[in-house]
């Protein structure tokens, strides 16, 4: 099974109980989707790993530029289904986009992560990825 791109409503709704594992903040598939369709219009990629019509894995992307890293990939999601951890998955996923940094032309790929996750880190170090830095922030009150 190879992953797929989604790319149409159906095919997001279908991601919805998945990215909640990884989200818990999105509350309801709707709000996922509204915040799917915003973010494709800003270049945002979805891929799925399907077992049948089961989403088991997933990876959200985009390009950037910026000056610290000159064209990259960034990826905003990445998370496989609790039950099926371990099964090489996210490793499979890692692979493509991977591929799919070098097809589109990029130097690198980031991403972040918290500080506290460390069986993601263990993941990410075993997939080549470094720790090159920290990412401060803070929330801004509306």
């Amino acid at each position: 099974m190879a992953p797929q791109y989604v790319d149409d409503e159906d095919g997001a709704r279908r991601c919805y109980p998945l990215m909640a594992q990884l989200r818990p903040h999105l509350a309801t598939e709707d709000e996922f989707v509204d915040r799917w369709r915003r973010q494709v219009a800003d270049g945002y990629r979805l891929l799925a790993l399907l077992d049948g019509p089961r989403v088991i894995a997933l990876a959200g992307f985009r390009v950037q530029e910026n000056l610290v890293y000159g064209r990259f990939l960034y990826v905003d999601d990445l998370v496989t289904d609790g039950a099926l951890r371990g099964g090489g998955h996210g490793e499979q996923l890692m692979t493509r986009l991977k591929k799919e940094a070098r097809i589109l032309g990029c130097d690198r790929l980031v991403l972040d992560t918290p500080l506290d996750n460390s069986l993601g880190h263990r993941f990410y170090f075993r997939n080549g990825l470094l720790a090159a830095s920290l990412r401060f922030n803070i929330a801004i009150a509306q």
